[in-house]
């Protein structure tokens, strides 16, 4: 049997296999049934359903989504779910089961959830991409993919649906948590370094699963910022900006693309044949696999209503260039009669299987198909790994404010109050898209802020003060009376994208935990939770400003999902620090850089404006957009690339050499950068370029390049970047990328609006 020998080559197995099946077994490799369903979890013992069985005797399963999602939608509990090596014996039954029990033998193509973490009970939870992004460290966002990679291949899953690589361009999205930020350039960097850290040196290795890079494409410029509301987008900005960063991966090489739920122009992604056909596999030769978001083909014929039926939208589907649907519903039920009935060309499915084998033969599935139960309780959720989350959370947490030098707070000395709905909320600062947690595996601030304190545990006071949501002000009085005593506040304020964990509240009198039946969800961010406002739910504005009245140093800690807008904040807290959804090891990290042990180093990712009426406020927008409004200037608070440190980092002697080059040329660019204070620190080199003149109208900057490094005090580093046409380019008049000659200035800074600036000159060539 040519399909089941491992020396031969991929495509003659692929094109064996296929020639042997019949067409209910093509079928069943497109469809993605809900992975959680297929079994029971009764006593400690895994019992597949009779639902499941009956799939694989009627044509097999190409694909299950979720066999380890654990979270309110799945109905999967602590109780009910399975440890990590009881999630590798349960993928081995269910391969097993469909292995041994079909007439060809094809193992399932197992896919999971990771975009901060395997979303399997006990594994590691990581910050949200945002956070990532705020990190500016490429090499470290590689290395935990590398992570979560072996978490969740030790497991059987073989494939993830991440990274996200949407472009953020209205923060009132939900899913804004999800992304890296609002630049096409960083957020393309990241989605190189996703695909090398998660598929290795090679996918078919123990510790490898595949990329799917999401969601194809504007997903982050829906309209009004409402979930997959449709995208208003011309198409130089679409080729310029969106697809950028989803070109870069796939030329890393990532295996597997999804659609996005929305329309662009009137066409929804799922059956855009220009994008799946002409651009991705026509222009940039993507041979991998593309599967739908969840729902997304029920979506054409009930919500963009572009298909008449169930089967005209399958059909739709599948000839735009759709390979696997994720539910499998819609291919299920219509793809057999639409090929019997002549609708669909058999050729059309072939191609689609052909895919999907092609993805199980580069993975490795027919070789190695079961996980190694040992090897998933070993390293799943390993100290290891708990020390990386650490410290990535400490560098994508972003200083805002520190004035007077508040920061870093003392061990040594004083009172410290702890107050605020995020203070000791363990599921607030994990983010969506997170399985279920023991209590005693996420560090919140408070803990952190005991932790520092531990021998002096009188001096750490709390009170949560208020919920996220809600108009109550039954906790203001323990607040102001834990804060009256205090020498210092800590204030952990900001949202929730924790789902309804059923594990109580808190009793917003005492601070103690209320375990009830019915749990009250804070959940204000999330997949499907836009808003219309940026400002902080509830009555969280009123708490701090109740505590404010009593004259101690105020120190805010931010915990969210998308930038908040306060502007009385901004102007009375003494320190604010955004830490983003920082994960399991939040509280940690948040401490570390509270009282010095860490020196801050994140840097926005995303601008955050003084109100939500200046949306949309990214700093590449263009030119003409105009510069202010009536009653302020369209200048965001904080502006992209913008963190405070410890220390203080000074910038002189840019050069740019040489000055002049042809639109295939290079220069070199450097600049000396010196930590002018008494801290090692950590500073983001940040290179911008701007189009002085050009054709086609242009942003005012573009960032083009960044470095971390690493400054003791005093030291001077020479940081060196490297220009050329990849950084100049624009997309032209005939939509192709062109060089255009004429005046460019480089700048090189600490952010956006901090820069030394050089001229360059292309001339013609």
């Amino acid at each position: 049997m040519i399909y089941k020998d491992k020396t031969k080559p991929i495509r003659e197995r692929a094109e064996h296999l296929l020639s042997l099946m019949t067409l209910e077994e093509k079928v069943g490799q497109l469809i993605q049934p809900f992975g959680w369903q297929t079994y029971e979890h009764i006593d400690g013992k895994i019992e597949l359903s009779e639902s499941f069985k009956q799939q694989v005797a009627d044509g097999g399963v190409g694909s299950l989504y979720g066999v380890l999602r654990a979270d309110p939608w799945t109905g999967v509990t602590l109780e009910s779910g399975l440890s990590p090596r009881q999630g590798a014996e349960a993928v081995n039954e269910i391969q097993r089961y469909a292995i041994e029990h079909s007439r060809l033998g094809i193992p399932i193509l197992i896919g999971e959830e990771c975009s901060h973490g395997h979303m399997a009970i006990g594994a590691t939870v990581f910050p949200v991409p945002l956070s990532l992004g705020s990190t500016w460290n490429v090499d470290l966002y590689r290395e935990m993919c590398r992570a979560v990679a072996l978490e969740t291949r030790s497991q059987g899953g073989a494939v993830t649906y991440s990274p996200v690589l949407d472009v953020v361009r209205d923060p009132r999205w939900g899913r804004t948590e999800e992304c890296f930020g609002e630049d096409a350039y960083l957020i393309g960097e990241m989605a190189v370094a996703s695909v090398e850290g998660l598929q290795g040196s090679s996918m078919d290795s123990e510790d490898s699963v595949a990329a799917t890079l999401k969601h194809f494409v504007g997903y982050g410029s829906s309209e009004g910022g409402r979930n997959a509301g449709p995208v208003h987008m011309g198409r130089r900005e679409l080729l310029e900006v969106d697809l950028l960063p989803f070109r870069k991966a796939v030329e890393a090489g990532a295996a597997s693309i999804m659609p996005a739920y929305n329309e662009i122009d009137g066409v929804p992604c799922t059956t855009n044949t220009d994008l799946l056909d002409g651009v991705l596999r026509g222009e940039w030769g993507f041979d991998g696999m593309v599967i739908t978001d969840c729902g997304a083909i029920d979506m054409l014929a009930s919500g963009h209503d572009v298909a008449g039926d169930g089967r005209d939208a399958a059909v739709q589907a599948i000839e735009a260039g759709i390979d696997m649907e994720m539910s499998g519903e819609m291919f299920g039920k219509h793809l057999l009669e639409a090929v019997r009935s002549g609708q669909l060309d058999q050729a059309v499915v072939d191609q689609a299987v052909r895919r999907v084998l092609t993805l199980k033969f580069r993975l490795g599935l027919f070789e190695s198909p079961y996980a190694d139960p040992d090897k998933a309780e070993r390293v799943i959720g390993s100290a290891e790994h708990a020390q990386l989350a650490r410290k990535i959370a400490g560098e994508g947490i972003v200083l805002l404010k520190n004035e007077g030098g508040v920061l870093p707070l003392s061990k040594s000395a004083g009172t410290i109050a702890v107050i605020g709905p995020n203070a000791d909320a363990g599921y607030n600062q994990l983010g969506d898209y997170t399985s279920p947690q023991p209590k005693s595996k996420v560090t919140t601030v408070l803990g952190g802020v005991r932790g520092k304190l531990a021998a002096a545990p009188e001096r750490v006071l709390y009170a949560p003060g208020c919920r996220i949501k809600g108009e109550s002000k039954e906790g203001f009085e323990l607040a102001l009376s834990c804060a009256e005593q205090a020498d210092t506040v800590v204030m952990v304020l900001g949202g929730s994208s924790a789902r309804d964990f059923g594990e109580g509240s808190i009793d917003l009198k005492t601070g103690a935990s209320k375990v009830t039946g019915n749990a009250e969800s804070d959940m204000d961010c999330g997949e499907g939770i836009d808003r219309l406002s940026l400002k902080l739910s509830g009555v969280q504005l009123e708490l701090i400003q109740e505590i404010h009245k009593l004259g101690k140093p105020l120190i805010v800690v931010y915990i969210n999902g998308r930038p908040i807008a306060e502007p009385w904040i901004d102007e009375h807290a003494d320190a604010i620090l955004e830490a983003w959804y920082p994960g399991q090891e939040g509280g940690h990290a948040i401490a570390d850089i509270l009282f010095g042990d860490v020196n801050p180093s994140g840097r926005l990712t995303i601008s955050i404006p003084k109100h939500v009426g200046q949306l949309p406020v990214y700093y590449n927008g263009k030119r003409s957009r105009g510069k202010r409004y009536l009653e302020a200037d369209s200048q965001p608070r904080y502006p992209f690339g913008y963190g405070l440190s410890y220390t203080q980092f000074k910038y002189a002697n840019l050069s740019v050499g040489p000055e002049t080059i042809l639109p295939n040329g290079s220069v070199n660019v450097a600049v000396e950068v010196t930590n002018a204070g008494e801290r090692s620190g950590t500073e983001v080199v940040q290179l911008y370029v701007t189009d002085v003149a050009s054709v086609v109208t242009r942003p005012a900057k573009e960032l083009k390049g960044f470095r971390k490094i690493e400054l003791a005090p005093g030291e001077t580093r020479l940081v060196e970047f490297t220009v050329g046409a990849e950084e100049l380019q624009y997309i032209g008049q005939d939509y192709k990328p062109v060089v255009e000659p004429g005046e460019f200035v480089i700048h090189v800074g600490s952010h956006v609006n901090e820069t030394l600036s050089a001229k360059l000159i292309v001339r013609e060539g």
